[in-house]
């Protein structure tokens, strides 16, 4: 029975703690929190930028910005956000190996205990491969214009 009530008393302040922490989410509100690239050419950089906005009611700093892998190389602004201002992450992606890629790049937002994470995914091609790809490309009809 004695176990029973630590555990349980254990389990309660855990949640109750785990319950205050603040989350990047809560004083960064981003328009997305993925992108997906697409079938890129390998060893030519692509970039995207992940915009987001203070909902908080201070400034916010963006601590840090770090990728999961040496070919995303993520841009995070140096000074603070103002309450209710908008700026961006700038994630950049430069594959020299083909295949699928999907990365990470966790946001630090300074005297937030959670971080975040936004992720970019897409397919790296060859450049033959990414000739083949694009020469299919061109070879789909193209929609009509609506006269609307």
């Amino acid at each position: 029975m004695k176990k029973a009530f630590l555990f349980l008393s254990a389990f309660a302040l855990s949640v109750t703690l785990f319950a205050q922490q603040k989350k990047a989410e809560d004083v960064a509100k981003f328009k997305e929190m993925s992108w997906d690239f697409g079938k890129i050419k390998q060893s030519t950089p692509v970039t995207h930028n992940f915009v987001f906005e203070n909902t908080s009611d201070a400034p916010i700093v963006i601590e840090s910005a770090v990728p999961s892998c040496g070919c995303t190389t993520p841009v995070k602004p140096e000074a603070p956000i103002a309450k209710g201002a908008s700026d961006k992450i700038v994630a950049g992606f430069n594959a020299a190996a083909a295949g699928p890629f999907n990365k990470t790049i966790t946001i630090k937002v300074a005297g937030i205990d959670l971080p975040l994470q936004l992720k970019i995914t897409g397919e790296v091609l060859t450049a033959d491969a990414y000739a083949k790809y694009e020469a299919e490309k061109d070879k789909q009809p193209k929609p009509a214009k609506s006269g609307l």
